[in-house]
């Protein structure tokens, strides 16, 4: 299993148009566009998981860098957050 960060979506892209973009590239397990839990509206970036490695590197190879409504796509793997977190004081 492959997990893809999104960034730089516009803030108008839904998880449909983000599916059918990685598609094309291989099977997809599941998109999640991360949304401000105040105001409900999309944050410009998300998460893509694709079934099998290859496919999602390719992917990401593909889509990096491509325009998407006037926006192009930082497509790179996610890493896990570090344990912990951050919280500013």
């Amino acid at each position: 299993m492959k997990n893809i960060f999104v960034g730089n979506l516009s803030f108008g892209a839904t998880e449909d148009t983000v599916r059918s973009l990685f598609a094309s590239h291989g099977v997809v397990e599941r998109v999640s566009i991360v949304t401000d839990r105040d105001t409900g509206r999309a944050r410009g970036f998300g998460f893509v998981e694709m079934t099998n490695d290859v496919e999602g590197d390719k992917a990401i190879a593909a889509l990096n860098g491509k325009d998407l409504d006037g926006r192009m796509l930082n497509v790179n793997e996610a890493h896990a957050k570090p344990a912990g977190g951050y919280r500013a004081r």
